[in-house]
């Protein structure tokens, strides 16, 4: 399952934003049975749009997605300027090919109405009629002749087939819009009523012809492709080489199995039956279309003509115009909490977006009635001496942990540097620090801190040559030119009063 997937990766320089290079060069491979080229020859073949060095990196990588794959010819050069014009040559691999002709159909069809080709339905039952009347008979029918007529019936199937997918997925795309006018509803309905219509009674009048030819085929079927291999082998041969090959349609019972499939149920539908559940569910959006269409002219109200004209506003304006046309048409203005204040735990900034920001709670009147007014009894006040205990006694431990830390910070007092302080102290110190910073000069010779409270005072002393290292609890802080002094504050108070 991992190598199919990884085989998708060939469809990558389809997407990529410069893809107009990609198919250029891959149109070129494309064009040659069994293309050899280097990057010169495509610079030849391309003209001036590309340089040879752009080429040659682009050719890399689409040897590198599987597009392409290296050439095993042999190089001949006369000179080094040769060799250097004819190396590094690509060719096309199997999946490369058959994608750049999947994406040139897709170009040269997209948005068309492709004819169904219920000619051909004819000729199937035709077909499948000659080969069980020729098989029956006395000696079987030769495997030349077999093989011919299950090659032509099966190309004709297909046509077919491709061409029913094809036209319903059109009529699916354009049949459901409920933005048809009336000229376009008038076509769609000459379309579905007459086109789809004749397709439908042609698969009526040829399926059963075909169902009783295939039933009657069946039996003889293994038989006649056992004959068919016996006398053209084709690439058969290959599979003795572990070569994985895919047969011609028609050589293989799952071949006869879908067609099959396609005209007769076996319990899990046929395709006939599909294509008239189509044609119901085309007609039913049709008479929707109508029913919309004779409203809108009795006087409903239509807003196609509006909304076209939006859409192309829209197309013609840049990023800043368009989100002021989507607020002016539609009213959808950024989220705001109108009229319901927020919890008063949670401090939300201005700035914050909408779409991160924390939800408010609405009350139920007003999310289900749009009412604010309150309904039943009034709530008694809500008791909060609980919460009021729990944080006081959170304050007092608070309290207790900062008068502790100080209690430390006086007992290191001189011998700071011979002690490692808790990460309390640290966290005071560090605070005290930083009062004293923030209010000295530049060419400050002493400055001090207090904090009354605690009773503790930090003095930062100017001494040129002298090193001070605090050991805190998450490290080592070194002050270079200072001394630290800490102290009890009443007590310095005192001595200065003496």
């Amino acid at each position: 399952m991992e190598a199919d997937l990884e085989r998708l990766t060939a469809y990558t320089y389809l997407t990529v934003p410069d893809r107009a290079a990609y198919l250029a060069i891959m149109r070129v491979f494309t064009s040659t049975l069994l293309a050899d080229l280097s990057a010169h020859d495509l610079a030849e073949r391309l003209g001036e749009r590309f340089t040879v060095e752009t080429l040659a990196a682009k050719l890399e990588q689409l040897r590198i997605w599987g597009d392409l794959i290296p050439s095993s010819r042999p190089v001949k050069a006369g000179s080094i300027r040769e060799y250097h014009r004819v190396r590094s040559r690509y060719q096309l691999s199997t999946l490369g090919e058959r994608i750049q002709r999947q994406a040139d159909d897709i170009l040269a069809t997209a948005d068309a109405a492709r004819e169904v080709s219920r000619e051909l339905l004819a000729l199937v039952a035709r077909g499948l009629e000659d080969l069980d009347e020729m098989s029956g008979r006395p000696g079987g029918i030769e495997p030349r002749e077999a093989l011919d007529r299950i090659s032509t019936l099966f190309a004709q199937f297909g046509q077919f087939a491709d061409s029913v997918r094809d036209f319903y997925a059109y009529l699916g795309q354009v049949i459901f819009r409920y933005d048809l006018d009336t000229a376009e509803f008038t076509g769609f309905k000459e379309l579905l009523l007459d086109y789809a219509e004749t397709i439908t009674e042609d698969v009526v009048v040829f399926s059963p012809r075909i169902e009783a030819a295939i039933d009657r085929l069946w039996p003889r079927l293994p038989e006649i492709l056992k004959s068919i291999d016996a006398a053209d082998q084709g690439l058969a041969a290959l599979q003795q080489a572990d070569v994985r090959i895919q047969r011609s349609r028609g050589r293989d019972i799952d071949d006869w199995a879908g067609l099959r499939a396609w005209f007769i149920d076996d319990g899990q539908g046929s395709q006939v039956e599909q294509l008239r559940d189509a044609t119901l569910r085309a007609l039913q959006a049709l008479l929707a279309n109508a029913k919309r269409m004779i409203r809108s002219s009795s006087g409903g109200l239509s807003r196609r003509r509006d909304l076209l004209n939006l859409a192309q506003w829209f197309e013609g304006a840049d990023d800043a115009t368009a989100h002021d046309l989507f607020a002016a048409a539609f009213g959808m203005y950024g989220a705001r909490h109108l009229g319901i204040a927020p919890d008063t735990d949670r401090d939300v900034p201005a700035t914050t977006s909408w779409w991160s920001g924390p939800g408010v709670r609405v009350p139920v009147a007003l999310k289900e009635r749009g009412s604010r007014a309150p309904r039943g009894r009034t709530a008694g006040p809500e008791d909060y001496g609980e919460q009021q205990d729990r944080l006081r006694e959170q304050a007092r431990e608070q309290t207790s942990r900062q008068r502790a830390a100080a209690a430390e910070l006086r007992a290191a007092g001189a011998r700071l540097a011979d002690v490692r302080l808790t990460a309390a102290a640290t966290r005071l110190m560090l605070d005290l620090l930083a009062r004293s910073l923030a209010s000295a000069p530049p060419d400050f010779g002493e400055v001090r801190s207090t904090d009354d409270d605690l009773d503790v005072r930090l003095r930062l002393v100017r001494a040129p040559g002298a090193t001070t290292v605090v050991h805190g609890a998450d490290g080592d802080l070194t002050l270079d030119g200072i001394t630290v002094r800490i102290s009890a504050a009443r007590s310095d108070d005192m001595e200065a009063a003496g």
